[in-house]
């Protein structure tokens, strides 16, 4: 089996911006955002969760499907990256006027981090605490914070309502990128 490290070359940094999602549905993991209700993201969080512990027991877990895409042991540890930074952001929109969130190179990160070399088991529970932390965080939303506001330094607006349904695209279509069958 080959595998790769996250500072190899062949991955191609992230540089389009997913806010669409918000508009518009998915034409790859065919989720549409705008169907999303707020109160259902509790729900859905620990859903997506729940599914990646089986992902990290694969044999292939280190192997990318190609130089290109990354392994699913490394799609993991990004989603583990993704609920930590979300429930930053949840509580810094909750908590001050308009913040400005900080960047997130999550390439950087994959390369810093070494992502391919994490052990699958730990970022099996890592995973899965953050995903209950950021669950949780959203069942406590009070209905009138759901308008709060806050942006992104590339000038991304979002509101409270809005960032949630923002983020779940992220580890739903990262689900779909370890599991799906190419025809």
């Amino acid at each position: 089996m080959t595998t790769h490290t996250p500072d190899e070359p062949g991955i191609v940094p992230e540089t389009k911006s997913w806010t669409w999602v918000l508009e518009h549905p998915c034409p790859d993991c065919g989720l549409d955002t705008a169907q999303v209700a707020f109160r259902a993201l509790p729900d859905a969080i620990r859903e997506v969760a729940a599914a990646w512990p089986a992902v990290l027991e694969r044999a292939d877990v280190r192997k990318r499907p190609d130089p290109q895409t990354w392994s699913p042991l490394e799609y993991a540890a990004h989603v583990r990256d993704v609920f930590r930074i979300f429930d930053v952001r949840l509580r810094l929109v909750l908590d001050e006027d308009d913040p400005t969130f900080a960047n997130w190179d999550q390439d950087a990160t994959a390369v810093e981090e070494r992502y391919g070399e994490q052990d699958p088991r730990v970022v099996s529970a890592e995973l899965t605490e953050a995903a209950a932390t950021l669950a949780a965080a959203f069942e406590e939303v009070p209905d009138d914070a759901l308008g709060r506001t806050a942006r992104r330094s590339d000038g991304a607006r979002f509101t409270t309502e809005t960032l949630g349904r923002y983020f779940i695209h992220d580890p739903i279509h990262h689900l779909w990128d370890v599991t799906r069958v190419e025809a």
